[in-house]
């Protein structure tokens, strides 16, 4: 592996990718490390350090995650890029819903430009949103649902009306500024530039993670969180276990034999056998994300009914209880196959395989091949919903079982893992690709790509 990362810098193409990629997420971190102008960053660090394990379930908690702790200090790119993330997703679910944005997609490259054009409109639109609930959660935390400030630790100093304004501003301006910036790495650079940014972020986090865990040790813990080295040793090798679980995960997928009939161009015969892959974890991170934003808002909603028996009903959504992991793992197989019924459509690939004169053998062309394709992947989706949600809740186990904060468990599932997985997979496979057309050993010893080549 190490000999694949230095045959890629001796490829002219490939370095400049990767150098350019690197340069553009220095400047995403600079912007996550500028605070806005009326924040005290000494008191907001000492909000956020009291509140390290409340933050993971709401939607601080979220933007967090995404803009890799610039909310922590309000910077510039404190919203990150998940407007453009819930943007996108949006409109990939209104695209099979309006028949309009449909017509565009049918058009090629000029209707999807117009619908990327809809769908930096509507980042903007969720930006002024975000950034102003965030803007009024540095003003007044209570009014969203979050504990006050600390008495005489202000988190904002000034005009709170003109902090708020100028704050949504800025963020809305960081915010496209990271978005256009993704969209460079994305033309110019290595992998999608949208997912690293995001990577980045979340590896960012990793050091803090890693010295939180260290002092653990150090103090050997209090009470039931007494922490030694056996301890230390078991949670490496869970990380190492689920690790690789979720790299099984990300890549796993149902092959389904694809018999196409043979014809005869020019001097070839064109045809034979292949297949279709189905994946196992066909809507990725997004029914975590779905799921985690819906369980944000039933707390915030109960606090403004001044009613003692409903205000008690939040204790079944806080972050962590075994109420919460519930709901969130029964959310998370619900989007899991609402993602794939607006995104997996079996009657338009029975469709192309008829018209290619392909079938899947013993299923007969049209709508049994659409009725197979679909409770092949109604199957195959409940099998990696049920994975998902496993993995999902596991670090909220951690935290309740073993006192681990929850800034470290976040690396051993959920978001987090799935994203630094999915993205290092997919961006290790584009350099792979351009290793291997330049004639260069990647970082397969073994597999297809090799047997391919020989």
């Amino acid at each position: 592996m190490f000999k694949a990362f230095l045959n890629a810098f001796k490829i002219k193409d490939l370095r400049n990718k990767i150098l350019f990629s690197a340069a553009v997420v220095i400047v995403c971190r600079i912007a996550a490390n500028i605070p806005c102008p009326g924040v005290n960053t000494a008191n907001l660090k000492v909000y956020f350090d009291k509140l390290s394990q409340e933050t993971a379930g709401n939607f601080l908690g979220m933007i967090d995650l995404f803009s890799g702790g610039a909310l922590q200090q309000f910077a510039v790119g404190a919203l990150g890029i998940m407007p453009y993330i819930s943007a996108s997703i949006i409109m990939q679910l209104l695209v099979p819903v309006l028949p309009s944005l449909e017509r565009l997609k049918r058009e090629g490259e000029a209707g999807m430009n117009k619908i990327n054009q809809y769908t930096r409109y509507l980042t903007i639109v969720i930006c002024i949103i975000q950034g102003a609930m965030t803007a009024i959660a540095m003003t007044h935390p209570e009014r969203l649902g979050l504990p006050s400030a600390l008495p005489g630790q202000p988190l904002v100093s000034g005009n709170l009306s003109a902090f708020v304004f100028f704050s949504v501003i800025i963020l809305t301006c960081g915010t496209m500024i990271l978005m256009w910036l993704g969209e460079k790495i994305t033309d110019k650079g290595i992998g999608n530039g949208v997912s690293i940014i995001i990577t980045i972020g979340i590896i960012d986090r990793l050091p803090k993670a890693i010295a939180q865990l260290y002092d653990m040790y150090q103090s050997g813990g209090s009470g039931d969180a007494r922490f030694r080295l056996p301890h230390v040793l078991i949670l490496v090798i869970i990380f190492a276990v689920v690790t690789a679980l979720t790299i099984i995960l990300c890549q796993g997928v149902r092959k389904v034999p694809i018999q196409m009939a043979r014809k005869t161009i020019g001097n070839k015969i064109a045809g034979g056998s292949t297949y279709m892959p189905l994946k196992v974890n066909f809507p990725g991170v997004m029914p975590i994300i779905f799921a985690g934003a819906i369980l944000m808002f039933p707390p915030m909603l109960l606090r403004l009914i001044p009613s003692p028996q409903i205000a008690a009903l939040q204790q079944y959504f806080n972050h962590g209880s075994y109420s919460y992991m519930v709901m969130y793992g029964a959310l998370i197989i619900a989007f899991s196959y609402f993602w794939v019924s607006n995104m997996f459509n079996p009657v338009q690939i029975a469709d192309n395989l008829k018209k290619e004169g392909a079938y899947v053998p013993g299923i007969r062309p049209g709508k049994p091949t659409c009725d197979y394709l679909d409770e092949l992947m109604t199957l195959i989706t409940f099998a990696g919903a049920i994975f998902l949600c496993g993995l999902s809740i596991f670090p909220m186990l951690l935290t309740v079982w073993l006192k681990i904060p929850y800034a470290v468990a976040s690396f051993f599932g959920g978001t987090s893992l799935l994203i630094i997985v999915g993205v290092t997979i997919d961006t290790l496979s584009q350099m792979e690709s351009l290793l291997v057309m330049k004639n260069y050993e990647g970082f397969l010893q073994r597999g297809r790509l090799r047997s391919r080549r020989g």
